[in-house]
């Protein structure tokens, strides 16, 4: 109690940005005993599912620590794509960008669920039958060399730091920070380390058994949130005579920036003049979507763990459905929370808004939090600060798990080729460390450029730099013609452009209301969505053009790696495997015949036989890097050959390919109603 009696304003290391005067979350609120008492219990009770299920995975090989032994059903990993997107960067985010602008940013909710059956029906049939881990592996399969490989595992990389790991860090500080006045920084160390400990014990299992649980109680809380917050507001029509009028008390003179949107309500927005254009929020946004979804490491790695293809298809059914609920329960109540308080979420004046919450752009960002610590009840309030903390886990935990299977298996393997599956699976572990340090140092810098909307922030830079992955998947998986020179330099060229526009983005920041905006006009009038289309557009031209120019990659080698070849028989793979066991110099060990996620995974290179006592030390210690005592049984050529088969094939059962298809067709015209009514 002591710690959050202190008061928001006592910030233990005097950071400027960082304090937050009392005047923000209204007097003397703190969290009472019983908050405290739900926020200790929800700790104890997620680690120990932690705990549980990494006890039960299968940590000991690349296929289980990393693709959770292939064995997942439709409904963990329903929760586990929507918990892992959800972070509480996304909470804080998309409710600020909703008390600025409107219900338009809820768009990008719905144009996910599209992207997830997608996902299912078309990317991951392609994954499954090729027998890949990580994206960057199918790239190498499908167009061999290793310059694609390397390339796109550290631009994954630090997508992730700069977009993803940053700003929910800063953004779960910030509401624990508005929630308990402690210090950014303490609270930020404490979050970091629980989650890096059962990431790094339990894999994959662990982060997806976590996060359905996360994902339950995180539309449960913001659920009863919700109701509480139109109840305030007299429900939906009381929502919208209210946020027209929500103007803040102190205004900047000869300016329009205090007035509420005209057209808050509707989605689709002017082209030219609006703040999120409709054909940038319709085409832009899915050049966007279709990375994060169908192509980005943490979200596939979650399908890729189905035990079929139906099962992969059933959780994209449930995801989509789940991205619908975020419009509901966080972008209306960020527009409810500036209804409210417009002095303080809707400020203006640059000196106020400094003082409120440290940004002089505007104070959008504590939507959510403000909400929160107004209208929830004792004991609740505890639980939706366990919420956002869920949400900030969850989506932590899943990027550390992808991230450290890309380092290990795609940078790792390049320069150890003879690494021993134990090694792959310490680096792992010690990667995961490694982030959590870059993140801590990261968190600075990302307040200090806080440009009042973190969505936009998280959003612009992705359409700086996803575009050409975009353009090349789709070619990759559709069009047979292009080769390995086409699509390194057309990546190449996408880079380069993305990050022009990215540095002038970040040099010419966002002017405060009431003053001169210097920016050039190709960053003032051209939409990033707009820019995001143009560039995976051109990006495409290149890969094309110079595929055309240079000899096409044989039909044979193409077996089981395209949309047009998914289904090929596996003769071709059995050959290679038996030449590349005799010189183990091509194929790194985990890109061999089981590494492709095998539960049963040979060892690779001679090991010793288990000494017969160990101390405790070496026992935690062997059960922190999952090493197993046991030498395992190797496989015989035609038992590898069945395996290999069964975890390469795209079969389904016709009934309940049809039940997928069924329940596909109905979310759609959900989707699409919604779309409607609102636009």
């Amino acid at each position: 109690m002591g710690l959050a009696a202190m008061g928001p304003g006592a910030s233990g290391t005097g950071v400027s940005t960082a304090t937050v005067p009392r005047s923000a979350l209204g007097p003397g609120v703190s969290l009472h005993a019983y908050d405290i008492a739900v926020l200790v219990v929800y700790f104890v009770f997620v680690i120990g599912v932690g705990v549980w299920s990494s006890i039960r995975a299968t940590r000991g090989t690349i296929g289980g620590y990393f693709l959770a032994g292939r064995s997942m059903s439709w409904w963990p990993i329903g929760a586990s794509l929507m918990s892992s997107n959800v972070g509480s960067g996304l909470f804080i985010g998309l409710a600020g960008t909703g008390a600025a602008g409107g219900l338009a940013v809820g768009g990008f909710e719905w144009n996910a669920t599209w992207l997830l059956l997608a996902l299912g029906w078309i990317f991951v049939p392609v994954y499954i039958a090729a027998g890949v881990v990580t994206m960057p592996q199918y790239l190498k399969k499908r167009f061999g060399g290793q310059r694609i490989q390397v390339y796109m595992s550290v631009l994954s990389l630090i997508l992730y730091i700069f977009t993803k790991i940053s700003t929910d860090i800063f953004s779960g500080a910030l509401f624990i920070q508005m929630a308990l006045g402690w210090n950014l920084y303490l609270s930020t160390v404490i979050l970091l380390v629980v989650t890096a400990v059962y990431t790094i014990t339990g894999g994959l299992t662990a982060v997806i058994y976590t996060d359905t649980l996360q994902t339950v109680i995180m539309v449960g809380g913001a659920l009863v949130l919700m109701f509480l917050g139109f109840q305030e507001v007299g429900w939906y029509p009381g929502l919208e005579q209210r946020y027209r009028q929500a103007i803040p008390n102190v205004t900047v003179p000869n300016t329009t920036c205090h007035l509420p949107k005209p057209d808050a309500f509707h989605m689709l927005r002017d082209p030219v003049s609006g703040d999120i254009p409709w054909p940038g929020l319709i085409f832009g946004l899915t050049v966007l979507a279709t990375w994060c979804w169908c192509t980005d490491q943490v979200i596939v790695q979650r399908s890729l763990s189905a035990k079929s293809l139906s099962h992969a298809k059933g959780g994209s059914v449930l995801g989509g459905y789940l991205k619908i609920l975020p419009m509901f329960f966080i972008v209306m109540p960020g527009m409810i929370s500036r209804a409210l308080y417009p002095d303080e979420v809707g400020c203006v004046d640059p000196e106020i808004c400094q003082r409120i919450c440290g940004a002089r752009v505007g104070c959008s960002n504590i939507a959510y939090p403000k909400l929160v610590m107004a209208l929830m009840p004792v004991g609740l309030r505890g639980l939706m600060i366990a919420v956002i903390m869920a949400a900030l886990m969850s989506s932590l935990t899943s990027i550390f798990n992808s991230s450290s299977t890309l380092f290990a298996i795609d940078v790792w393997q390049r320069f150890r080729r003879q690494a021993t599956e134990q090694e792959l699976m310490v680096v792992g572990r010690v990667f995961v460390v490694f982030l959590v340090v870059i993140s801590i140092l990261w968190v600075p810098i990302i307040q200090i450029s806080n440009s009042g909307q973190l969505f936009d922030y998280i959003q612009s830079v992705t359409s700086y730099l996803a575009p050409p992955i975009t353009a090349l998947f789709l070619l990759a998986i559709f069009c047979k013609r292009v080769t390995e020179p086409g699509a390194f330099w057309g990546l190449i060229f996408g880079l380069v452009v993305g990050l022009l526009r990215m540095i002038l983005e970040f040099s010419y920041p966002a002017p405060a209301c009431g003053e001169a905006d210097p920016r050039p006009a190709v960053l003032k009038d051209f939409h990033y969505l707009y820019f995001a289309l143009l560039l995976c557009g051109l990006t495409a031209i290149v890969i094309v053009t110079v595929s055309l120019c240079t000899t096409p990659i044989p039909e044979e080698k193409l077996a089981r790696l395209t949309w047009w070849t998914r289904h090929h028989p596996h003769s071709e793979l059995e050959k290679e495997v038996q030449e590349s066991t005799a010189g183990t110099a091509d194929v790194p060990s985990g890109e061999g015949p089981t590494g492709a996620g095998g539960t049963e995974n040979p060892r690779h290179g001679q090991e010793q036989p288990a000494a017969p006592r160990r101390s405790w030390g070496q026992l935690l210690w062997g059960w922190l890097c999952g090493l197993s005592r046991a030498p395992e049984r190797a496989l015989s050529p035609a038992e590898k050959a069945a395996l290999e088969q069964k975890l390469t094939s795209i079969e389904e059962e016709p009934l309940w390919r049809s039940v997928c298809n069924v329940n596909a067709i109905l979310l759609l015209a959900v989707n699409i109603f919604l779309w409607g009514y609102f636009a």
